[in-house]
């Protein structure tokens, strides 16, 4: 499934995570276009898109000529963003599959 996303959409997840886990905290500049480009080894034009999605939902804002911030709050929205994702499109499929195996889930609390 994720094989066939867009490379900006792969490179927005990559951000998104960095901010949910602190990486990119809030009122924390992002790298700039370039800089991330060059780290990620992906063009500055896809770094670009991913960037422009985040403005886009409100999740960055952009000081112009200094760069670009992570908002307030952009850690939780994107947090809960994903958390609905996973219960809509991922979990059932894990669900399925736990259930073709025969597991539940006090079997999976006990692996961790």
């Amino acid at each position: 499934m994720t094989q066939n996303r867009p490379v900006y959409l792969k490179l927005r997840d990559q951000i998104a995570a960095a901010i949910i886990q602190g990486e990119y905290a809030e009122g924390e500049m992002l790298p700039s276009v370039r800089a991330l480009a060059a780290e990620q080894g992906a063009n500055p034009l896809t770094v670009a898109k991913a960037y422009q999605q985040f403005q886009n939902d409100g999740l960055v804002e952009v000081q112009r000529g200094v760069g670009m911030y992570v908002v307030e709050g952009a850690a939780e929205a994107l947090r809960k963003r994903e958390k609905e994702q996973f219960l809509r499109e991922e979990w059932p499929e894990i669900r399925a599959r736990m259930d073709r195996l025969g597991l539940d889930l006090t079997e999976l609390a006990e692996c961790t």
